[in-house]
């Protein structure tokens, strides 16, 4: 891997996006979050990726901002140094959000502050057995940021939300899977194989249909039962009108199986 703070592999339909600084646990300065949100909105436009892979160089996957630099912004402007709380991380948590297209975070260690909001972004993880999680924000006197308040609360619900950012102890993939922060925990040397896997096969997938799945489930928050209905049929309409759908029920029918691809 080149010495780029961000690295982006295409494997078949798959952009696999590395955090590419292992020398600093992937933390993530001004360099490498410029570099993230450009490789991500390359990959977000580009047709032929159907699923993206996000993971980290090394053996983290992201121990959030890094605090020398950070440091030096406090020191230099404190009035600014949180400027990039709206202009880098949220234009990346959004992308990872909310993409037409799934996206996979591949943890294969530490995976705290901020890079726990970009792992809880994406919309399916892999974790390394060995991996270790954690808030952290308090513990240097903050809050969250990069949706994290958002993100964690819908995962584990509010009390342990809650528990998580004020004490902000750290807890392990086992955890992690119990309170409903991911679904599979593997061994650390199966981390980056298992999340290929995955990510390939929903590349191979209907990734129209993901794409109305990711949306609706993020939105089922804000709606009531009658506007969620009605989306839902709104949703189901333009998929109907794909290509996707009427080749798998005739397959279904035929009982062949479907190829998907993506309109």
């Amino acid at each position: 891997m080149n010495g780029a703070p961000v690295a982006v592999e295409r494997d078949g339909a798959v952009a696999v996006v590395t955090l590419n600084r292992p020398e600093r646990r992937n933390a993530l300065d001004a360099k490498t979050k410029a570099a993230l949100r450009g490789a991500l909105e390359d990959v977000a436009a580009d047709a032929a990726v159907r699923a993206v892979l996000l993971t980290g160089a090394g053996g983290a996957f992201c121990a959030g901002q890094d605090l020398a630099e950070h440091a030096a912004a406090l020191r230099g402007d404190p009035a600014h140094a949180f400027d990039t709380v709206e202009e880098d991380y949220a234009p990346v948590v959004r992308l990872l959000a909310t993409m037409d297209k799934p996206v996979v975070a591949a943890v294969n260690g530490t995976c705290v502050g901020a890079g726990l909001a970009l792992a809880l972004a994406c919309d399916l993880r892999v974790l390394a057995e060995d991996a270790v999680f954690g808030t952290a924000f308090s513990a240097i006197g903050l809050t969250c940021d990069s949706g994290l308040s958002a993100t964690l609360t819908r995962s584990v619900g509010e009390a342990r939300a809650r528990e998580l950012v004020l004490l902000a102890e750290p807890f392990g993939a086992e955890q992690a899977v119990a309170w409903g922060i991911a679904g599979r925990v593997v061994p650390r040397d199966e981390v980056g194989a298992e999340g290929r896997a995955l990510a390939a096969r929903l590349a191979a997938g209907p990734t129209a249909a993901y794409a109305e799945s990711k949306r609706l489930i993020a939105q089922a928050w804000e709606r009531d039962l009658g506007a969620t209905l009605a989306a839902e049929a709104r949703a189901q309409a333009r998929l109907g009108l794909t290509a996707d759908h009427a080749g798998a029920v005739e397959a279904f029918l035929a009982k062949r199986k479907p190829v998907f691809e993506g309109r």
